[in-house]
């Protein structure tokens, strides 16, 4: 049986998405690694302990264990967590040489691949690495991340014996870049749960909501400016509906989130849209799909992204997506076929997207019919087989040497 360290530093999968520095990797961590360990993989999660009632172990399922690492203060802030990834990876080498040992060690973001680095080299164990996100890639869209993280992921990339990238546009982005790298880039599509995310009955989803009948446009996210809930709230002012709504479901994050909230609550006021703008805490899976099936278009206004799982969600769902043209959305969404895409996060394109769809029922179905059918060919139980792959490969080869 194979056995996968599996390194999540910043973030638990066993948190809330849409909470703190929750978001999108929670549910690819917690995702793959459920897959994995139905398909025989043993796996161990290593996260960072960040509440003080938390056990050191939790058995998740069969073949899938969560520990917590006690790596500085439990309310540590990202900004501040390289200092504590040493003794992270103090933690995870303790457990792995004294309770657990793993085959394979496989970092999920770039804190986290600076600890799989040092364990490869330490515990001379295969490395692979998802970054979800790269430096250079955020800084394109306006994100300007530190040099420290931008040599950080080089010197990872240098030493990776493969990289998991979500998508071909993602392994296009890498290697215009960043060039070619020393271990093999494999595209690992991430899934969508359909048990839970499925189309369903719009009416019966907004009565569940307490929701009225009139237009209702979705925004699922983190509240950062990366996001863009500003452009999805200058939208609703643009369409020219006194009848339409918009639903938030997510809660600010990040250094700049409080700020970010302040400025879009600020922003509804300013253009008379009080009582028009519904926010909502972050929501469990099972009752995230029923917002997802209550919307009649979901928008997706990031500036950035490397795969965009809500638009996979809101898809899956039959929702159709307005999305920006960036990442991972320009493989995930056909334009003009299951959604819309944006370029350069103009509103009055949001606008005229979203006015379309709600103008146009016979469309609107069509593409929901058509995404619903697209997000078919996505699932966790593949993700979990390439990536299983990838493992057995890593294991029957030399590892990278450091470049």
């Amino acid at each position: 049986m194979q056995r996968v360290a599996i390194l999540s530093m910043h973030t638990s999968p066993l948190a809330q998405p849409g909470v703190g520095d929750g978001g999108g990797m929670n549910v690819y961590v917690r995702e793959l690694v459920s897959s994995l360990a139905s398909s025989g993989v043993d796996c161990t999660t290593y996260t960072r302990k960040w509440k003080d009632d938390l056990p050191e172990v939790i058995e998740v399922e069969p073949n899938h264990r969560v520990v917590h690492v006690q790596a500085g203060e439990v309310d540590l802030p990202k900004e501040e967590l390289l200092n504590a990834v040493e003794e992270f990876t103090d933690g995870v080498a303790w457990h792995l040489q004294h309770r657990g040992g793993a085959d394979i060690v496989h970092a999920n973001y770039w804190l986290s691949g600076l600890a799989g680095h040092r364990l490869k080299h330490e515990l001379d164990l295969p490395l692979v690495t998802t970054f979800h996100t790269f430096a250079r890639v955020k800084s394109l869209g306006g994100d300007v991340e530190s040099p420290i993280r931008d040599k950080s992921e080089l010197e990872i990339i240098g030493c990776a014996d493969a990289i998991m990238v979500s998508c071909t546009e993602e392994q296009a982005q890498f290697q215009s870049l960043y060039g070619s790298a020393p271990g093999s880039i494999e595209v690992v599509a991430p899934g969508v749960e359909r048990a839970f995310f499925s189309p369903g009955d719009r009416r019966g989803a907004r009565h569940a909501l307490g929701l009225g009948s009139g237009p209702m446009l979705l925004f699922v996210g983190r509240i950062q400016p990366l996001k863009g809930l500003d452009v999805a709230v200058r939208t609703l002012a643009e369409i020219g509906r006194s009848d339409a709504q918009l639903i938030v479901v997510g809660g600010a994050s990040g250094v700049e989130g409080a700020t970010e909230l302040a400025r879009v609550e600020a922003l509804i006021q300013e253009l008379g849209l009080v009582g028009r703008v519904k926010f909502y805490e972050p929501q469990p899976h099972h009752l995230l799909s029923t917002f997802y099936r209550a919307a009649d278009v979901v928008l997706v206004p990031s500036r950035s992204e490397s795969f965009g799982l809500v638009a996979l969600e809101a898809a899956a769902c039959g929702i159709p997506v307005v999305a920006t043209a960036v990442g991972g959305l320009l493989n995930l969404i056909e334009d003009g076929k299951t959604g819309f895409l944006v370029p350069g996060r103009d509103v009055s394109d949001f606008a005229r997207f979203t006015r379309r769809l709600l103008d146009d029922s016979l469309l609107a179905i069509s593409m929901g019919t058509a995404a619903a059918h697209r997000a078919q060919a996505y699932s966790w139980r593949s993700a979990a087989l390439k990536a299983r792959s990838v493992y057995t490969e890593l294991l029957e080869r030399d590892l990278v040497a450091c470049s």
